[in-house]
């Protein structure tokens, strides 16, 4: 698959393009695993004692060697070192483009992440396709700055020659309007030059499929690149019906993590759980998107 060219803003330099995180469909099938205090968490929940780094560090690397070969990009931090990275980066074909998390995240422990900042960027591994921020959007006096430090982050990416995905997360007082602030985020920060916009699934995956894909033309609308969706607040049962209908208002696939992998939490080892389980589930969501994804080339098309 060709997935860069040379008809490049710096001559001579070879360009990423999306084909680098899609499957030959033109879609997206991403695995996200870089959670971290998150993870934590999770893990903390079906076993006892500390969760040291070391046992984050390996349930990453198995999601990599074991999820690698169905997925079409994998989505990793540097959090507990480089050397994660490059380990990563080696357990995946070259099907599989490295996306390479760069927010700095403000999350108490056992939390949610409550604000984010663009993470100094040390080193860049070869094998790194593309990097994300995660954006916690709000209607509050610092919603400018954070548009900027979206700007910041997209030059960034460019800067380095790398693609870049932008993960705005819509936030706001109990009863604030959820679908229409995912909107409204989509219209203000996929206008920042990122290549993709990953968002929000409407209305948590919950309800009728037909007014998802309602809220999904509305979001297609409002972003000027191609976008995916998340599972963070999906229940895993509801992820690929709410893929489908969100690709059928328009995304191009999914970038998701907990969807995916989070019933092998409770194993000492999850690479069984990740073969019995998560594949097929990979391969289960590759359908779905396949069939009702937008190759990302399309957007914006006629």
């Amino acid at each position: 698959m060709l997935w860069w060219s040379r008809d490049s803003i710096r001559p001579g330099r070879a360009v990423i393009t999306l084909d680098a995180l899609a499957r030959p469909s033109g879609t997206f099938l991403m695995v996200a695993m870089d959670q971290r205090e998150s993870l934590r968490t999770m893990l903390a929940e079906h076993h006892e004692g500390p969760i040291e780094d070391e046992r984050l560090v390996r349930f990453k690397l198995a999601v990599a060697r074991e999820l690698g070969g169905s997925a079409s990009g994998l989505l990793i931090d540097d959090e507990y070192g480089s050397e994660v990275v490059a380990r990563a980066a080696g357990m995946l074909p070259s099907s599989c483009g490295l996306i390479l998390a760069v927010d700095e995240l403000e999350q108490p422990p056992g939390g949610i992440v409550e604000e984010t900042g663009l993470a100094e960027l040390r080193e860049v591994d070869p094998a790194v396709v593309a990097l994300k921020l995660l954006v916690i959007w709000r209607d509050d006096a610092r919603r400018q700055r954070r548009r900027q430090m979206a700007l910041a982050f997209v030059e960034l990416a460019r800067e380095h020659g790398l693609l870049s995905v932008l993960e705005p997360v819509v936030r706001g007082p109990e009863g604030f309007d959820r679908e229409g602030a995912i909107v409204e985020a989509a219209s203000e920060l996929s206008a920042t030059g990122c290549d993709l916009y990953k968002c929000q699934v409407p209305l948590a995956g919950k309800g009728d499929p037909a007014e998802i894909t309602r809220w999904a033309r509305q979001i297609d609308a409002a972003t000027v690149c191609p976008w995916v969706v998340l599972s963070q607040g999906v229940d895993p049962v509801d992820f690929p019906s709410s893929v489908e209908a969100a690709c059928k208002g328009g995304a191009s696939g999914m970038l998701a993590g907990r969807a995916v992998w989070t019933a092998t939490l409770p194993a000492a080892d999850p690479t069984e759980l990740l073969r019995r389980h998560s594949v097929p589930r990979l391969q289960e969501l590759a359908a779905v998107v396949d069939a009702h994804g937008r190759p990302w080339r399309e957007k914006g098309a006629g």
